[in-house]
């Protein structure tokens, strides 16, 4: 039975991103807000799943949380959804119970690695992120009080025992390691906690207690700041490496034995030849931001590297449809099929990178300096107006066309030259544009610059002083 009432409640149309709901609790995203979404993410669901009705719900570490939770699985009960409560912790842990627990639907509330003023929710349907303009649809549902009308229940389930058990079972290390740990407080400390209790070797954690204030430094593993405990750490104590995770665990960050960061292609590089080990031609997927070096490495390894677009929803829906047994991006998403889910989830990774290093001849350190050394930028993001953004690439796109450029439009462009390669792309989520570079020399680098700076000057913006 549905309702049909006009002039519903409405969201701040800052919050419905294109893979998530994010906003400032009480500024653009309240309780009754997460009630709201409640009511549309049932509808929706039961809309897609005609016979849908468990729901699994999991929240993170912030303040903010247990409120908005709360709030939530009101709403989905009122859509008539047995909502199963599996408790705090990291992300990958909610999508592990959908999966084993058979559920159609789950919802985890989550600010990620964002500030602790921020929170939001994402969500899955069956096995697959739920994104864009299914996302979008959420307020055309609130708007006209068009809900699936229930009776529903809730229930609590702690998974977080079986979740640490199905980590330990992955773990296949041929010697026993030294390894420092950084939750930064997120959600992924206890399940760290309890993971590292049960693996084999010694184990240094580090700001494991759950604090959604962030006190130690804030959860972002791809920032070299928030590594530095991590890295004084690894090199004080002599460890074989370090491991970090985001806010709420779905992203990975590794620094070797020496406390140099190994990024998100690096890390991938490690990965593939791995897999590629047991499944040899298989496709592995990274996104159009990582090294030429990690697309050539795959080949040379056997594998067919696909390159894909930006964003963990984009890039699990293209590893379904693939059948690819790996794939990951730059900010440390890295989804593993290859005996797991297919899913994000750095816990997994951090210990499928442990078995990688436990069969090391040499340390870490010497495995990553023998990768081809590059020269190349951060990744460079900078503000353009929503209504420019896509059309700048539009009209960087024409002129590299008309010129017979060498370029990928996967995601934006990706020009390739004799000196190397620069992007150019759209962020989905914010006002900004995002570009990176990467040549065999300095020299090299300066030019894929000056290209780029010249074809941001013929559409009238500006590259950033520092780039």
């Amino acid at each position: 039975m549905m309702a049909q009432v006009v002039h519903g409640h409405r969201f701040n149309s800052s919050i419905l991103r294109e893979y998530d709901i994010r906003g400032v609790v009480g500024q653009t995203l309240t309780a009754e807000d997460a009630y709201y979404i409640g009511k549309a993410f049932g509808t929706f669901t039961m809309n897609k799943v005609k016979e849908a009705s468990r729901m699994c719900v999991g929240y993170d570490g912030r303040v903010t949380s247990p409120e908005l939770e709360s709030a939530l699985v009101e709403g989905l009960m009122e859509t008539g959804f047995e909502v199963i409560r599996v408790g705090m912790g990291p992300t990958p842990m909610l999508y592990y119970a959908v999966r084993s627990l058979g559920a159609d639907a789950g919802v985890m509330v989550t600010g990620s690695h964002n500030p602790p003023s921020h929170n939001g929710f994402k969500f899955m349907l069956g096995k697959k992120p739920v994104w864009g303009d299914d996302i979008r649809s959420f307020a055309t549902i609130v708007e006209n009080d068009a809900y699936a009308v229930g009776k529903g229940s809730v229930r609590g389930q702690p998974v977080m025992e079986a979740y640490i058990e199905a980590l330990v079972k992955a773990y296949s290390g041929k010697r026993p390691l030294k390894v420092a740990w950084d939750a930064g407080n997120g959600a992924a400390g206890e399940a760290m906690e309890r993971l590292t209790a049960k693996l084999p070797g010694q184990h240094l954690l580090l700001f494991e207690k759950i604090d959604g204030n962030f006190p130690n430094h804030h959860p972002d593993p791809t920032v070299v700041e928030n590594l530095e405990s991590l890295i004084a750490t690894v090199k004080k104590e002599h460890c074989d490496l370090g491991i970090a995770f985001d806010g709420d665990g779905d992203r990975i960050g590794v620094v070797d034995d020496k406390g140099n960061v190994l990024w998100g292609d690096q890390l991938m590089m490690f990965y593939a030849r791995d897999v590629l080990k047991n499944e040899p031609g298989a496709t592995i997927i990274a996104d159009v931001k990582a090294s030429q070096t990690l697309f050539d490495d795959i080949a040379a390894h056997g594998g067919k590297p696909l390159m894909w677009k930006t964003g963990h929803s984009l890039i699990k829906a293209k590893m379904a449809e693939t059948g690819a047994p790996l794939a990951g991006e730059m900010s440390g998403h890295i989804f593993f099929a290859d005996r797991y889910y297919g899913f994000d989830d750095a816990l997994y990774a951090a210990v499928r990178m442990l078995n990688i290093v436990a069969t090391m001849d040499g340390p870490l350190s010497a495995a990553r300096t023998a990768m081809p050394k590059l020269f190349n930028t951060p990744e460079l993001r900078f503000d353009c107006p929503e209504s420019r953004k896509f059309t700048v690439v539009q009209e960087v796109r024409a002129r590299l066309e008309a010129a017979g450029a060498d370029y990928s439009d996967v995601d934006g462009v990706r020009v390739n030259t004799p000196h190397g390669w620069w992007l150019l792309r759209a962020s989905n989520t914010q006002s900004v544009l995002v570009a990176r570079c990467e040549a065999s020399s300095a020299a090299n680098l300066n030019t894929l610059l000056d290209d780029l700076k010249h074809q941001l000057d013929a559409s009238g913006i500006a590259l950033p002083k520092a780039a």
